[in-house]
């Protein structure tokens, strides 16, 4: 994109956008301040032959030269530096090297840029930023500020996905294993919302940020988990036959998932599926609600002088159920703070077993239901009480279960 700030000699001609491929091509820069060490990383990453001709030079650039990236000639500016290449930049300290470069750099029909005089120039550096193979440059005249607040902002919604830009060329089957956060839309990862925007399917968890479906455009197939077909296969079975249906269908599959894919979230059972059968995944990791949710309750899983460790498990099988493989005799004799997920109604036995282990009755416990969302609340018990705090007031799941000293460090409500 490109639009040229009115002046006198150009109002009615603005630059022609066009990107230069200089791999392999003779690039020269003149002078090797700070604006030679801002350019010159993009240079050396399009692949360009560079030769610095400057008396001296940042330590950034020095560090180029000794790095075999340039070649660096030490000396002032001469006719004829400039011969056979493709590119000029010119920025030295002295007006009139600058533009005895930039005449010859005219004779010679070479491109050349000058930092010191735009209207001089044959070329302009545009803000330039990538975002997954995508280069974005904008020039505004000479606004160089404002052209950075476009490409920023442009980025930004690349980044983000409310900017999409979906890929129209033929793709090979790939699944996208996003961890969706804790339920706040705004607490997905940047690199989790672009590829919602760039998918075909989503495959979603009651959990995930339900509000992101709502913003998928309409040609976007998004499918309930929960509400998958069983057949003749158990719920995970068909979640797995439904990623890899629809990537070997040429596909942009991601699968959203609450919380992170590999903190109880199957993520890992998945990705071995697809490998199985020769399917690209990627996982993109979420903020776990195990720590997340009490933060926005107040409460820190650790504290200085309180918790020096946390331990995150599972409370979806009881203490006594023959299934379980935590070691609740183990937990209950820790310091640290015990963050307990899907345990809202095995709570009371879990709670039962952390005193009969040696745990205080009365260590503080908070329930943290619909965490980051609009819904949240927070209730606060005891061991001994909670049992019949989660009766009384209809804690319901999803819901973060967190225990020890730490929930009294935070602004919630005293413990019952």
């Amino acid at each position: 994109m490109a639009e040229h700030a009115e002046h006198p000699a150009h109002a009615e001609h603005p630059a022609y956008p066009v990107g230069l491929r200089l791999a392999g091509r003779r690039v020269v820069v003149l002078g090797g301040g700070q604006v030679a060490q801002r350019r010159l990383p993009a240079l050396i990453a399009a692949g360009a032959d560079i030769t610095l001709v400057s008396p001296s030079a940042t330590p950034s650039v020095e560090a180029m030269a000794e790095a075999g990236e340039i070649t660096w000639v030490k000396r002032r500016y001469e006719d004829g530096d400039l011969a056979e290449a493709w590119y000029a930049l010119v920025a030295t300290t002295d007006p009139a090297s600058n533009a005895a470069a930039s005449a010859e750099a005219e004779r010679r029909r070479i491109w050349c840029v000058r930092s010191d005089d735009a209207e001089a120039a044959s070329a302009w550096t545009p803000a330039t930023g990538r975002c997954e193979g995508v280069t974005v440059a904008v020039l505004t005249g000479h606004d160089p500020r404002r052209s950075a607040a476009v490409r920023d902002a442009v980025l930004e919604g690349l980044r983000d996905g409310s900017i999409a830009a979906p890929q129209q060329r033929a793709r090979t089957p790939f699944v996208a294993l996003v961890g969706g956060g804790p339920g706040d839309p705004d607490l997905i990862t940047v690199r989790g919302r672009r590829l919602l925007a760039e998918a075909d399917v989503v495959i979603a968890d009651r959990l995930g940020p339900r509000d992101l479906l709502d913003e998928l455009p309409p040609h976007v197939e998004v499918i309930d988990a929960a509400k998958i077909p069983y057949g003749r296969f158990m719920a995970q079975e068909a979640i797995n036959n439904a990623l890899i249906e629809h990537a070997k269908a040429g596909k942009s599959v991601v699968r959203l998932k609450g919380g992170d894919p590999f903190v109880f979230g199957r993520g890992m059972e998945e990705a071995q599926a697809l490998a199985a059968e020769g399917i690209a995944c990627t996982v993109v990791p979420g903020i776990s609600s195990s720590i997340s949710v009490p933060g926005a309750a107040g409460i820190p899983v650790t504290h200085r002088g309180v918790a020096h460790e946390f331990t995150v498990v599972s409370g979806h099988v009881a203490p006594d159920d023959p299934r379980s493989l935590v070691d609740w005799a183990s937990l209950a004799k820790l310091t640290g703070t015990l963050v307990i997920l899907m345990g809202v109604d095995k709570i009371g036995k879990i709670a039962e077993a952390l005193v009969a282990h040696g745990k205080d009755p009365g260590t503080p416990l908070a329930l943290v239901q619909e965490g980051t969302t609009a819904a949240q609340r927070r209730v606060d018990a005891t061991l001994a009480t909670v049992a019949e705090v989660v009766r009384t007031e209809d804690v319901r799941p999803p819901a973060v279960i967190v225990i020890g000293p730490v929930v009294a460090e935070g602004p919630g409500r005293p413990v019952r």
